[in-house]
């Protein structure tokens, strides 16, 4: 049987309870036995085969964020079998394998998503926060917001795409052609965009927590023309630096190491304050600007990429009952690439 094209369960077979891990409040993430949801017009109930663990989930659980739901199931790097359309889905075949990622729907009337922004509109909603996401056997989904998935990426190595890689893809284009960038943080996000930044003829420097090794051999592995802690400095100037650890400090360490006309592009959702720094540090025309969601434009473009580039995730699976433990592992650093909840 074609694993990318499973035969979809039936109504009558979808169970009436499924398991889910729900963020309750700041703090609680517990099993909970739920209704299995039915999807409504427009939309789809995935099957969830595997969710990304990302550091906006660690975010929600300690409250650093504002604007959370509380009840909610988080999770929002997921691949998932399509095995219920509601009414007016186009687009999608019953057991067709998606992937479901952040943005989950846009108001298509405000003047962000009149002007191509839909990332920024002003009634967005999003996956494992404003709506029920991945941490589960289920899940519903607006139909025209989930992903086509490449050939070969239809399992939990797919999962990382869903946010960290269109994540840091979004932030390697808004950084710009330059040839040296700079990486802060070598999580998740950090070992999909080294690759693709490599693959486009770019120069990495990778940043990581000081003296850890571990990580900074990896990022070698991956292409990394050099590797060293965040307290250091690279062996020449740099073109753009993208932040994806949630430190302030490290935009100014990254303003430091960059050469005239180069970017400051954070990458993360929430940021500890930035500490001042001295006006020459910005001058010669030196930016620091910010990514904030992503666009289905971004999602399709990057899947294409995808299949050109054929990147390799380094994961570390998790059922779902651990999902403490993995957030507890990425609030730690333990991670090599990314962690991955798979339910079934």
């Amino acid at each position: 049987m074609d694993p990318e094209r499973e035969t979809p369960l039936s109504q009558s077979q979808l169970p009436e309870y499924m398991e889910a891990m729900v963020l309750e409040g700041v703090g609680r993430l517990v099993m909970r036995r739920v209704r299995v949801p039915r999807p409504g017009p427009g939309q789809v109930l995935v099957r969830v085969r595997a969710c990304g663990v990302c550091r906006t989930d660690l975010h929600q659980l300690e409250g650093d964020l504002d604007g959370a739901v509380y009840p909610v199931i988080p999770g929002h790097e997921v691949v998932g079998q399509v095995v219920l359309r509601g009414e007016g889905v186009r687009g999608l075949d019953d057991g067709e394998v998606v992937g479901v990622p952040w943005l989950g729907n846009s108001c298509g009337s405000c003047r962000f998503c009149l002007s191509g922004r839909e990332n920024l509109c002003d009634n967005g909603e999003f996956t494992g926060f404003s709506l029920n996401g991945g941490y589960a056997e289920f899940m519903v989904a607006n139909g025209d917001y989930c992903l086509k998935l490449p050939s070969g990426y239809q399992g939990p190595e797919a999962a990382p795409l869903l946010c960290a890689g269109l994540i840091g893809h979004r932030s390697l284009v808004m950084a710009g052609r330059g040839a040296r960038i700079g990486l802060y943080g070598f999580g998740a996000a950090a070992h999909l965009v080294c690759q693709e930044a490599v693959w486009s003829g770019r120069r990495v420097f990778a940043f990581t927590r000081p003296g850890d090794l571990v990580k900074q051999a990896f990022a070698r592995e991956l292409g990394a023309e050099w590797a060293g802690g965040s307290d250091q400095a690279p062996p020449e100037p740099m073109d753009a630096a993208i932040i994806f650890a949630p430190a302030g400090h490290l935009v100014v360490n990254a303003l430091k190491s960059l050469d005239k006309g180069g970017k400051v592009v954070c990458a993360g959702i929430q940021m500890s304050d930035i500490p001042s720094f001295p006006y020459h540090l910005l001058w010669q025309e030196r930016r620091v600007v910010s990514v904030a969601n992503l666009t289905r434009r971004d999602g399709e473009e990057y899947m294409e990429l995808v299949a050109r580039m054929r990147p390799r995730t380094w994961i570390t699976t998790y059922s779902l009952g651990d999902a403490s433990k993995a957030l507890e592992d990425l609030s730690q650093g333990r991670i090599r690439g990314a962690a991955v909840l798979v339910p079934i």
